[in-house]
């Protein structure tokens, strides 16, 4: 992504410096063009394709916090037991049919 962004710069400062090179052109042409070719469209790209990893560090943040509140207590009952069968699977499930008489 940041490729994309650095090329993108370098082709908006050469139009800048040839619209302030040029005899017709300004430093204020020069200035508009890169703001409002360079700096404005791509903070807002930026911006948008930035917003996942946002996300994911304030879930991150937020979990973290959430362990710490619960203590060490609340991560140890989270872990399965040592055996390796379900909670409550000792016997049948299902109680026999008996006939009818």
């Amino acid at each position: 992504m940041y490729l994309v962004v650095i090329a993108w710069l370098y082709v908006v400062v050469l139009m800048a410096m040839a619209e302030a090179a040029n005899p017709n052109g300004s430093l204020l042409g020069a200035a508009i063009t890169l703001l409002l070719y360079g700096l404005l469209p791509l903070s807002i790209v930026v911006y948008i394709l930035g917003t996942p990893g946002r996300r994911r560090k304030i879930r991150a943040r937020a979990m973290q916090e959430r362990a710490a509140a619960a203590g060490p207590a609340a991560q140890a009952s989270a872990e399965p037991d040592a055996g390796g069968h379900a909670p409550g699977a000792t016997g049948p499930a299902v109680a026999p049919v008996r006939k009818e008489p």
